[in-house]
């Protein structure tokens, strides 16, 4: 039919941003006259058409058309009310698209012999190069230039040798603003003209439409993913009917139809190509370290985001030259297990961190990241979540009583479990019972030399060993302070080992007998040389009250500088802290005052109105104490005024120089003693440690003040001390518990198979530790007879034959003491007060079931005050005091007890004990004030506190152990709710705010009374806005915060996804099916 013919000339249209299509060859007939199609820039709207800003009538205009009557429109389209094209058929160049793809079909028919494969790559060759030409032109005339600036260190690394095709790159760049419809059309010309070869511009094609996703996954990083998942191509069959059903010409209409229709997506250009940039990188990394190639990429085998995150939260430009250094060993890039040692401040963590990333991001594994301390974990998940949320992984908490076990298996982000070393130790058992520990690519240690601390080594060691023994793939890795005997550690983590002085501050080590300062030199016979004598003049009262002269020594820094004091009890520290602020200028209260009755405010609302006399005296002075004996939101606050400047000097214990990183200019020994023991080596080193402040501090200080008596104890040219197996001396929470879990997992089910295990850990290294008398094989073979006994294992050890092959099973009890984590010691026993709880069970109130999870272990070292005892249990109700009696404690025995009287009858103390702290714990939920329940029973807060989270760590314990035994089952939804109630011990409405990590009681409050009321609330905040609207809140503060809700937000999504797919999964075993 006519096309165009007597039709005026019209001006050459400009470029359409969204419709991208090729210039024509000229047709044979004649030259038509151009057209332009609609485009998004000039879509029909209410009758008019918008150009540019310009609204212009629809109608007869420019760029529309009449219908010629009589003309019959082509069914088969998209829209079949109107062919939206119709004359039209020319993108935007000087001749019909359309009318060479007819010429073509034409072709097609004439030539039978001709396939469809030739005239699919006729057309595609045409599309192609038509692309390339008109994205020329668009860069010769486009106003805008967009230029991706990539700086020396963030750039792609191109082999030089590797051709570089211009048009190529033109054309993958104008496949960009193609709409979707339009690439899908690409893509499937592309399947119709190749078989097996795969087409460039559909393969680019296909990368374009993958790249304007947002990344949401680390496995969508590499692009080679997609190819993976494509459809497979049509059968030459099939390529027959869709030639015949519908024209070419029509596929290519329809598309365009669907390009106008289409809406365009509201994302951000600069944002598409950010984010391709960073999954290319994360492909290339990933690729790179599975080679294990010494060129690592642009930071290390990780994306150059990384670097910028840890520009942007942590201020970390550069690396130090060590941990360069380690990073590229080449043990690191074979994947073997590795342990290194430098002093504290030293940058530890840092390397740490990248390795974790490493496998989180390039080998898509899980990692187990283990810590000492609760409030290490809870500070080191505030500080990782910005990076989950950043770069698409999650990070979950494992302390106190927060974990899920198993965890929750992810199909697409990956986690990274941050845990106490008892939740580790449960995360691994787990994994390994659902036969998933290969998951866990690596575990991280952070203070290593903790194997050879008591009850909590020997659990370290087991978890250790049973991942060397089960997962081959898991890399260790292992850092600390204070290590010595490195090869013993190394043997028992088949590890190398790296190991450097480096400290970023200079650290200057001091000793002071009287009013003498000597510097501590290793090199002279008694270790040290006189430096200095104290410069400060005392009179007898003030001789009299500091014969140590601490006052002195921390006057020479503050305020100016930061100073910490370690005291080896609590009551020394606040001694101290109280001596020190009485004769102190008065000058001293002006520094930031204003700050410190800030601070002194937030103390009185964190304690209802109730501050401690000794900091409410201390703190105008810029003074305070730091111990167990504050509550988690006053310890909180005092360190963070400590880290701001506002408090200038610390009194605290040895547990701070293991705890929280709070560095000083100038650490102070109060005494070389922890308690009554005297200074080890370790101990010294972790404490000095804190002196001197990186990028603050040209150098830091450490002072010992020893006495007279002690001068000959004090030996600086010792070693430290040597790290030995705790297996043997903590037999119930060491060995016992140990083989116990190896035959309930599996894992050794003969005494055969035990003795092979014991091989890999510490103490299979260590066997000099052993007595003469019994070797190691009968150890094991007294601890297997014991735990059967007990009734937690079956089977026989033959006596005879230690390598008996008799196969050893768990029982039910058994399953579940282990599992719960429970102390062997008390496994009977808590069995016992269960099925006895459940002849009577009073749920009147939960104060039967706090008696069932009131820990055993704090029942010990306690006296209970008769009087208080009495007047609280006359304040229980009937019902309440009915619990007294079924557990065995008597009200006339509290009577007599309360009065003095003699008693006959003999009750058990432990119970009488663990009665009176059930009912704390059970005043304590119900008034939700740790100061005002403390004042109640005349206990320290800081107990109070202590006896909470270890009753909300042990209810999580039993839980898990009644979850085991079927006939417990009456108890599971009812410790659910405790374990939660005393996990946040406030009221009911702060409990999803206090689920983000760092948000205590007090900040919660304050979060709630701001409309802040949900997760979500927190998640879509703006830092700036929290730091307005909440008190004492800084801005580093408000961004983790917000991150941590964010983390915790797309946790719990993940998790209810997951729960989604594996719902809707199709089973594999269905009946009837192949």
């Amino acid at each position: 039919r006519s096309r165009g013919r007597g039709r005026p000339k019209r001006r050459p249209p400009r470029s359409s941003p969204h419709l991208v299509g090729p210039p024509l060859m000229p047709r044979a007939a004649r030259p038509l006259p151009q057209r332009r199609c609609k485009g998004k820039s000039d879509r029909v709207s209410g009758g008019r058409e918008r150009h540019r800003g310009r609204e212009r009538p629809t109608g007869t205009g420019w760029g529309s058309r009449r219908n010629a009557p009589g003309t019959s429109r082509r069914q088969g389209l998209i829209d079949s009310e109107e062919d939206m094209f119709g004359d039209f058929d020319s993108f935007c160049g000087n001749d019909s698209l359309l009318a060479q793809v007819e010429d073509i079909e034409h072709k097609y028919q004439q030539d039978k012999n001709t396939d469809a494969k030739a005239a699919g790559d006729i057309v595609l060759g045409n599309l192609e190069s038509g692309i390339c030409q008109k994205k020329e032109d668009n860069f010769s005339t486009s106003e805008n230039k967009i230029a991706l600036k990539a700086d020396k260190e963030d750039a792609f690394h191109v082999n030089e040798n590797d051709p570089v095709d211009s048009n190529q790159e033109l054309t993958e760049s104008g496949l960009d603003d193609l709409p979707s419809s339009q690439l899908l059309y690409f893509g499937k010309i592309d399947q119709l003209s190749s078989g097996s070869r795969i087409s460039p511009v559909s393969e680019r094609s296909n990368q374009c439409v993958n790249s304007s996703d947002k990344i949401r996954s680390p496995s969508s990083f590499c692009p080679d993913t997609e190819h993976r998942n494509r459809p497979a191509d049509f059968s030459s069959d099939s390529k027959h009917d869709l030639f015949k059903t519908e024209s070419l010409k029509d596929h290519l209409k329809s598309a365009m139809a669907g390009n106008a229709k289409a809406q365009t997506l509201q994302v951000s250009k600069t944002k598409q190509l950010k984010e391709a940039v960073l999954s290319e990188e994360i492909c290339v990394a990933r690729k790179t370290i599975e080679s294990s190639s010494v060129d690592i990429g642009p930071f290390y085998g990780l994306p150059s985001k990384v670097k910028d995150l840890f520009r942007q939260l942590r201020g970390i430009e550069k690396l130090y030259e060590w941990q360069h250094d380690c990073l590229m060993l080449e043990s690191l890039q074979q994947r073997k297990n590795l342990i290194y040692s430098l002093p504290t401040s030293g940058g530890k963590t840092l390397v740490a961190e990248i390795i974790i990333l490493q496998e989180l991001l390039c080998r898509q594994k899980d990692v187990l990241m283990i810590l000492p301390y609760v409030a290490i974990v809870q500070e080191k998940v505030r500080g990782l979540s910005s990076f989950g949320i950043e770069l698409g992984f999650l990070v979950e908490e494992y302390a106190g009583s927060k974990g899920r076990f198993p965890p929750i298996k992810r199909r697409i982000k990956k986690s990274l479990y941050i845990a106490t070393i008892e939740k580790g130790h449960a995360l691994v058992n787990s994994l390994i019972e659902t036969e998933r520990i290969s998951d866990l690519g690596l575990v991280v240690v952070d203070e290593l030399h903790m194997l050879g601390e008591g009850s909590r080594g020997a659990t370290l060691e087991i978890t250790l060993a049973k991942i060397l023994y089960t997962s081959k793939n898991t890399q260790i890795i292992g850092m600390s302070a204070t290590l010595n005997n490195v090869g013993d550690l190394q043997k028992f983590l088949q590890a190398e080992y790296y190991t450097n002085n480096f400290r970023p501050v200079e650290l200057k080590e001091y000793i002071k007998i009287r009013d003498t300062i000597y510097a501590v030199d290793s090199k002279t016979e008694n270790g040290f040389t006189f430096s200095r004598l104290l410069n400060f003049k005392y009179s007898s009262n003030l001789e009299k009250a500091d014969p140590d002269h601490i006052i002195a020594l921390v006057t020479e820094v503050i305020p100016k500088y930061s100073c910490l004091v370690f005291c080896p009890t609590k009551k020394n520290c606040e001694n101290v802290a109280s001596m020190v602020c009485k004769y102190l200028k008065k000058e001293f209260r002006a520094h930031r005052e204003k700050e410190k009755r800030d601070l002194i405010k937030n103390l009185k609302n964190i304690g209802n109105g109730s501050v401690c006399p000794v900091l409410l005296q201390t703190i105008p002075f810029g003074i305070a104490y730091h111990h167990s004996g504050l509550t988690n939101d006053e310890r909180k606050s005092i360190e963070e005024a400590y880290s701001a400047g506002v408090l200038c000097l610390l009194a605290c214990t040895a547990t701070l120089a293991a705890g929280v990183n709070l560095p000083a200019r100038r650490v102070i020994l109060r005494a070389p003693y922890v308690a009554s023991d005297f200074l080890k080596k370790n101990q010294y080193k972790q404490m000095i440690g804190r002196a001197g402040r990186a990028g603050i501090d040209s150098a830091g200080e450490s002072i010992l003040i020893v006495q007279e008596k002690d001068k000959h104890l004090v030996i600086f040219t010792n070693p430290l001390e040597n790290c030995y197996s705790n297996l043997l001396l903590e037999l119930n929470k060491g060995m016992q518990s140990l083989l116990l879990s190896l035959v309930g997992l599996k894992i050794a089910v003969t005494h055969e198979e035990v003795d092979n295990f014991m091989w890999s850990t510490l103490l299979g290294v260590q066997q000099q530790l052993l007595s003469k008398e019994k070797s190691l094989s009968e150890i094991i073979k007294d601890g297997l007879e014991n735990l059967i006994e007990k009734g937690l294992l079956k089977g026989r050890i033959s006596e005879k034959e230690h390598n008996s092959k008799c196969i050893l099973t768990i029982t039910p009890l058994g399953k579940a003491t282990y599992k719960g984590s429970i102390d062997l010691a008390y496994c009977n026993l808590l069995y016992r007060e269960l099925k006895k709880g459940l002849e009577g069970l009073i749920l009147e109130s939960n104060l039967h079931l706090l008696y069932l999870t009131t820990p055993y272990d704090m029942t010990s070292d306690f006296r209970p005050d008769w009087m208080i005892y009495l007047r609280q249990f006359n304040q229980l109700s009937t019902a309440e005091q009915k619990v007294a009696d079924i557990v065995g404690v008597p009200e006339s025995f509290i009577t007599k007890k309360a009065s003095g009287q003699a008693i006959r009858k003999n009750v058990d103390s432990a119970v009488v004990n663990r009665l009176y702290l059930s009912f704390v714990l059970y005043t304590l939920l119900k008034e939700t004030n740790i100061w005002s329940v403390a004042e109640k029973f005349n206990m320290s807060r800081g107990y109070v506190q202590n006896l909470l989270n270890s009753a909300a760590s042990f209810t999580s314990c039993v839980l898990h152990f009644c979850e085991e035994l079927e006939e417990f089952w009456v108890y599971k939804a009812l410790l659910t709710e405790l374990t939660k109630q005393l996990t946040y011990c406030v009221k009911t409405e702060l409990i999803p705010l206090m689920e983000v990590a760092g948000v205590l009681e007090a900040r919660a409050k304050q979060l709630y009374n701001a409309g802040y009321k949900t997760v979500a609330h927190l998640a879509n905040a703006n830092p700036g806005t929290l730091v307005k609207m909440i008190e004492h809140l800084s801005l580093r503060q408000a961004k983790q915060i917000v991150s941590s809700a964010k983390m915790l937000l797309s946790e719990k999504a993940e998790a209810l996804q997951e729960e989604v797919e594996e719902l809707l999964k199709v089973p594999t075993d269905i009946p009837g099916t192949c």
